[in-house]
């Protein structure tokens, strides 16, 4: 029975890997060049980050909707739609660049950010089939699938802008082909391959377990007890609020700050090509640390690994702060330090969801969450511009830095508990 559990979740992570070295390349093309077509067709970096603000917010809705479908049917075609979605919503930004619509524009981000969201969500069911000593190596190994389309998304800014002006379209639309290739990818290998669905299986192991567990007691069952009707399980306890809290500030202090950074550069004469060489870094800054993300919160716990995100993450602020505007060195170390604390408070927090909620509510809370985190998202995009406008990318750095220190005070005194039966992974 342990091996056939083995065996069943390394095809899950297999499977779930594949989809994401698709999926992260449909991720890459708002995060590195969404901005800049904004700035082009607004004519001003007030609004800039408005696409970003829109993806996100679309990811909010997303959520919702993949977490309710994933709850009812499974996580593959929850993740098979959402995927699908983000895939339409990039062929929707390619056609309004072409006809110059705003309006299609505006409403195509909220359909691509369909594919963010789910490109998160994957990583849950990553953790569904996990022991509870690995649950957080299992969610990192997921996400560090995402790496290598994510990475070399923005180094293809160059050639599929190319590939963009032979059709007769904006450069900046070219990404935009790539995510909806990707995105249609990812939903393909999902549907056609994701079997056994993970959250439906791990409820079936969790009823037999439950079973032998009632078969091998010598004592009938009474309510109330260990094997007659459970109590209610309060879901929304003080572990969850705090790891959504420290996902959610983690994402707005990411977002915010990536959104700008390629306006900031460009501002400054940077190219194109090394704003998405830039990018890149930070997106693999992100992602190719999770699985160490993963072995320290199984290893010392939530409350630790959450406190040094939001340390890293105000390390980042001030580095972007004091870095010259020519200086690439710099403004890349702060991208990387942004995208590394990203990582430690992602996986500390989900663990806490996975390890916190039971099945048979999971995936519904889990897109819940991730309705706060793609909120948080969408306010440090929107808001960024806003702030870049009056007080420039130093004044943004700052501010963001300071914010940081929410996510360490979230944790203080108390932090994340150790949920019962968990190992230190909660702790």
């Amino acid at each position: 029975m342990l091996r056939e559990r083995e065996r069943a979740q390394r095809r899950v992570l297999t499977i779930l890997i594949l989809g994401q070295l698709l999926a992260g390349a449909g991720l890459a093309a708002g995060v590195t060049v969404g901005a800049l077509l904004a700035e082009d067709l607004l004519g001003g970096p007030g609004l800039s980050g408005l696409p970003s603000a829109l993806f996100t917010g679309g990811s909010a809705l997303a959520a919702i909707l993949v977490g309710k479908l994933s709850q009812a049917r499974g996580r593959r075609p929850g993740l098979a739609l959402g995927f699908a979605f983000g895939a339409l919503g990039a062929v929707g930004i390619v056609v309004a660049t072409a006809v110059e619509s705003l309006p299609l524009l505006f409403a195509a981000f909220v359909v691509y950010g369909s594919g963010t969201a789910t490109n998160l969500q994957a990583r849950y069911a990553g953790a569904d089939l996990a022991s509870p000593a690995s649950r957080a190596r299992s969610l990192s190994y997921v996400l560090l699938g995402t790496t290598a389309g994510a990475v070399a998304g923005p180094n293809l800014v160059g050639p599929t802008g190319v590939v963009a002006e032979s059709m007769g379209l904006t450069p900046l639309a070219g990404p935009f082909l790539l995510a909806a290739a990707a995105y249609a990818g990812a939903a393909l290998v999902i549907s056609l391959l994701l079997r056994p669905d993970p959250l439906l299986e791990a409820r079936r192991w969790e009823a037999e377990d439950t079973d032998a567990e009632a078969a091998s007691s010598s004592t009938p069952s009474s309510p109330g007890d260990a094997t007659g009707p459970a109590a209610p399980t309060r879901v929304w306890n003080a572990d969850v609020i705090t790891g959504v809290v420290v996902m959610a500030l983690t994402q707005f202090v990411m977002v915010g700050l990536m959104t700008m950074t390629p306006v900031h550069m460009r501002a400054h004469d940077h190219t194109v090509t090394v704003v998405g060489l830039v990018i890149s870094l930070h997106i693999a800054a992100m992602f190719l640390p999770a699985p160490l993300s993963g072995l320290l919160v199984d290893k010392f716990g939530t409350r630790r690994v959450a406190v040094s995100a939001g340390l890293v993450l105000l390390a980042a602020g001030v580095v972007a702060a004091v870095a010259p505007a020519q200086s690439t060195v710099l403004v890349t170390l702060a991208l990387i330090l942004l995208g590394l604390g990203w990582s430690l408070g992602l996986v500390a927090g989900t663990t806490v969801l996975t390890t916190s909620v039971p099945t048979s509510v999971r995936a519904t809370v889990q897109g819940q969450a991730d309705v706060a985190v793609a909120l948080a998202g969408a306010a440090g995009g929107l808001l960024s511009g806003l702030v870049f406008a009056w007080i420039d990318f130093r004044g943004l750095g700052f501010t963001l830095a300071a914010l940081s220190l929410i996510v360490v005070a979230a944790v203080q005194p108390r932090g994340v508990s150790r949920p019962e039966g968990a190992p230190a992974a909660a702790r």
